[in-house]
């Protein structure tokens, strides 16, 4: 695992951050919230890395830092106290993962109890890091007998992967537990992903091209969005590789046909919509049920100066159709994210293995109420960023089994992913992307 290094900060804001961050943890811990929102303008400026990292981290290593806390205590926490479990975490996380030196690791994290109200905490906090300090290498050696803690995901996301990809799952596990690198989406309308990976060099920004999107770049380092070249003008935008293959698996359909009607059926938080947009003249209707991450959707497109028809809609219904049929659409549809782990860690304590049936529930309601709505000879495209087949290959098998007039376009012999019934399925563990499924539909004119 990669090791920040974050230097020491004066006490003050030392503790702020880590007080900080366990408020953050909280809501995660207690699996009532995630880190989708999280707002680093609670930390100075000069914090903020260190607070995502403390937040993002911790997330990521959840099962192993609880199994560890459970050693170091006499008895658990009580839940009025889960900020005070929260800030151990916090202060495990920076001892087993982080280069920050010990002293300030234990020292801010215990000192930080002082502003959650609870100064009682400081000598507990104090007295488990230390104990932590002296015993690391027992303590971890017995917690990691327990494959789910040595694996850092609760025991059903693992015999969920190792039921859908036995010869994979481990690899798939593995590379969860690492960060995902920042990956951009060169926007076409302003040059080639060559011309621009050269105006990364004055800024001094590494970078490589993407093995599979033509406007993919990875850069060997994340940075902030306000160092890259052109970004508040529109040039590029961030988006993983797999993500970029959506517009891809569309060309064929949207290219020759300037004007074509498509539909983005569950949009937010855009960045399918503008890619499709920065490739081809097409007429858009995207439509989302969340106003928010629709307004998302409304920055995204104003800041690279692209338009299309947003709407608020509910993709199981027909209300906000105006009854005109659609020559492609692109259906991103709701799942697990079991594909974007390494980008949501907190995907492995939220989600629950009752949520897999009830999200292939709404994906074949999904499925069913937009075929309807694609003229003969159109083409849907079908997309989870999911590696699980209830979700995926049997989702879209079941689909096909009900629907005479589908047949399956999804491309064979192309460089990414693997067969997977009737789409590709792309793993986290290969390439750098994250894991996506798509399958591409074509409805019989005849």
């Amino acid at each position: 695992m990669n090791q920040p290094r974050h230097s020491s900060r004066s006490p003050d804001t030392g503790q702020a951050v880590r007080a900080a961050a366990a408020r953050a943890l909280v809501p995660v811990i207690s699996g009532r919230g995630s880190l989708s929102n999280l707002d680093d303008h609670q930390v100075v400026s000069r914090d903020r890395s260190l607070f995502k990292e403390l937040c993002f981290g911790s997330c990521r290593t959840l099962c192993r830092l609880e199994a560890l806390a459970g050693k170091l205590l006499d008895k658990p926490f009580k839940p009025r106290d889960a900020d005070v479990q929260a800030l151990l975490l916090v202060g495990i996380y920076q001892l087993l993962y982080m280069r920050i030196p010990p002293h300030a690791a234990v020292g801010e994290t215990a000192g930080a109890a002082r502003l959650i109200n609870k100064p009682w905490a400081t000598r507990v906090l104090n007295g488990c890091l230390r104990r932590l300090q002296r015993e690391a290498g027992p303590l971890q050696a017995e917690v990691d007998r327990d494959p789910a803690v040595a694996l850092l995901h609760p025991k059903w996301w693992l015999k969920a992967f190792r039921q859908a990809w036995p010869d994979d799952w481990r690899a798939i596990c593995e590379a969860n537990n690492l960060p995902g690198p920042m990956t951009l989406r060169v926007n076409r309308r302003h040059g080639d992903r060559e011309s621009y990976l050269a105006r990364l060099d004055t800024p001094d920004i590494g970078a490589r091209l993407c093995l599979h999107s033509p406007e993919g770049l990875t850069l060997d380092e994340p940075c902030d969005v306000g160092q890259l070249p052109g970004f508040q003008e529109g040039l590029v935008s961030v988006q993983d590789e797999a993500a970029q293959l959506a517009a891809e698996l569309l060309g064929p359909t949207l290219a020759p046909r300037p004007g074509a009607r498509v539909l983005d059926a569950c949009c937010a938080p855009g960045g399918k919509t503008a890619h499709l947009l920065e490739l081809f003249d097409v007429d858009l209707q995207a439509i989302d049920s969340d106003d928010t991450r629709l307004a998302r959707v409304e920055d995204t497109l104003s800041r690279l100066g692209l338009e299309a028809d947003l709407a608020h809609g509910d993709a199981t219904r027909r209300d906000w159709w105006d009854g005109t049929p659609f020559d492609a659409i692109l259906l991103d549809a709701p799942c697990s994210g079991s594909g974007v782990i390494r980008r949501h860690p907190d995907i492995k304590r939220l989600r629950r293995p009752s949520d897999i049936a009830k999200l292939a529930e709404l994906q074949a309601r999904l499925l069913d109420n937009l075929w309807p709505l694609l003229a003969p000879g159109g083409t849907l495209l079908y997309a989870t960023c999911s590696v699980l087949p209830e979700e995926n290959a049997d989702q879209v098998a079941a689909f096909l089994a009900r629907t005479p007039d589908a047949e399956v376009t999804t491309p064979e012999g192309v460089a990414w992913g693997r067969p997977a019934g009737a789409g590709r399925q792309l793993l986290p563990s290969a390439d750098s992307h994250d894991g996506f499924f798509y399958a591409r539909l074509r409805k019989r004119a005849d």
